[in-house]
């Protein structure tokens, strides 16, 4: 396999925050589209389709599908980081043989993941609680939802393949196209001929088919990248090792929607079912806030895994600094808009009911602080990824939603009462921080990222 760009002389030629910006904002571009596929359905279902819609798309439905799409995104953030490490110690029969391995993987488990999906959908949506007025509209949902599988699979797992070559705007560039297909037959389909929810699930569907045939095309043809798909056999080895540098990955995006279940069932047991209806909206707005962290901490990562393999130690403890200082700003810019956004962000979901909006503004004001940690969170797993130390980025993930932020959202309801759901992710959010901080200064000398004190003993790299 040849140079992705045949003038470059590698992945992170140039200063450094030139080569960051050409990375991540791609990237965090890219992520934030992502998000605004999916709360574009909210929006147009809150409006045109009512509050029981938006209960169905924003609820159990949501989750479910995160749930499948967790398993391959893990997936794919392994196999940029074994991509881009073999990329970095230029071992190009390698890096065609993972690259091909990925998008195979992607192909195939997406129409498994397709059949699976029809078969349990029933199944999941009542062990998640699923309301029974909501239970008809979201099962349509989800089971049109889940015939797009493998063009979502092909997106995302190509996406990674590129990036992890040093191609971070053509993923981004099939993302716009996607999210502008799914925008327009939105309003098309529900907000003009009145299909409901069905009508959004059957433009979602063609914005992930549209999204996903365009990666797949460019990889079957002539491209500049060099990268095509051909006869080729799977790499066993390349396929373990991606599963177990993305399973943090996998952990965080099951673990968000199993907590997402206990969220609902607190909520419906507190609250009610406009508690639920609020979560959504907080839901998708923070998912498109914390899609501005993931897109840093995915853009960041090539680069991080490249001077890895590369056992360029100064280049990663530059890149580490930056990181956590971009983190940090982006944190507080989003506490800031969050807070004064409040109330035009809930009107322009829930405009209809003002009691509804009364209390998505409410839990808003606490949710937001929550946005001050996120990021460096997000970040820290990440960079543990990016350094194929896939064991403690998952324990990060698992503590800090598994256990610290379903263990709150038990226990603080019984404290503060309802208000305590709200601050649950805020307490989740200070805990993991603290293990974030334990672990990057622990394994921070290890690997580079810090300075190993004199005369110091610690653990060695993996």
């Amino acid at each position: 396999m040849q140079r992705l760009d045949r003038q470059s002389n590698g992945i992170t030629d140039g200063v450094i925050w030139k080569q960051l910006l050409k990375f991540f904002l791609p990237i965090m571009l890219g992520t934030f589209f992502q998000q605004l596929y999916n709360t574009v359905d909210a929006i147009v279902v809150g409006n045109f389709a009512g509050k029981e819609a938006l209960a169905a798309v924003g609820g159990s439905a949501s989750r479910i599908l995160d749930l499948v799409i967790g398993f391959f995104t893990g997936l794919a953030s392994g196999a940029t980081v074994i991509v881009s490490q073999v990329y970095g110690a230029k071992d190009e029969q390698n890096v065609s043989r993972s690259v091909h391995t990925a998008m195979l993987l992607a192909l195939g488990g997406g129409a498994i993941m397709t059949v699976i999906g029809l078969l349990i959908s029933p199944t999941l949506l009542v062990w998640m609680k699923t309301p029974p007025d909501t239970m008809a509209q979201s099962r349509d949902y989800v089971d049109i939802v889940f015939m797009a599988m493998i063009p979502g699979m092909v997106y995302n797992v190509g996406s990674a393949v590129l990036r992890a070559v040093g191609d971070s705007r053509r993923p981004l560039y099939f993302l716009i196209a996607a999210c502008l297909t799914n925008i327009v037959l939105d309003a098309l389909f529900v907000g003009v001929l009145g299909w409901g929810i069905e009508g959004a699930a059957i433009a979602t569907v063609a914005g992930l088919a549209f999204g996903g045939l365009i990666p797949l095309v460019y990889f079957l043809l002539p491209n500049s990248s060099m990268l095509r798909l051909g006869r080729c056999t799977l790499d066993w080895r390349a396929l373990r090792a991606a599963a177990a540098n993305g399973s943090s990955e996998m952990v965080s995006n099951i673990a968000m929607s199993l907590v997402a279940v206990v969220y609902n069932i607190q909520l419906l047991k507190f609250i009610g079912e406009p508690g639920v209806a609020a979560y959504g909206v907080i839901g998708y707005v923070a998912l498109v806030f914390a899609g501005v962290f993931m897109g840093y901490s995915v853009g960041a990562a090539p680069l991080m895994s490249f001077q890895h393999g590369n056992g360029n130690k100064t280049e990663m403890a530059s890149l580490f600094r930056k990181g956590v200082l971009i983190m940090a700003v982006a944190g507080l810019i989003m506490f800031a808009l969050t807070r004064i956004a409040a109330t035009p962000l809930a009107m322009l979901f829930v405009s209809y009911d003002q009691s509804l909006m009364e209390l998505t503004v409410h839990a808003f004001s606490i949710y937001s602080t929550a946005f001050l940690l996120m990021g460096l969170n997000m970040y820290a797993s990440s960079l543990f990824t990016s350094l194929s130390n896939g064991g403690v980025s998952a324990a990060l993930s698992f503590m800090r939603t598994l256990v610290f932020e379903i263990g709150c959202a038990f226990l603080l309801p019984l404290v503060l009462g309802p208000d305590g759901i709200w601050y649950s992710v805020i307490v989740a959010e200070v805990l993991a921080l603290a293990m974030s901080a334990a672990a990057v200064i622990w394994l921070g000398p290890v690997y580079g990222i810090l300075p190993r004190k004199k005369g110091s003993t610690g653990p060695v790299e993996p």
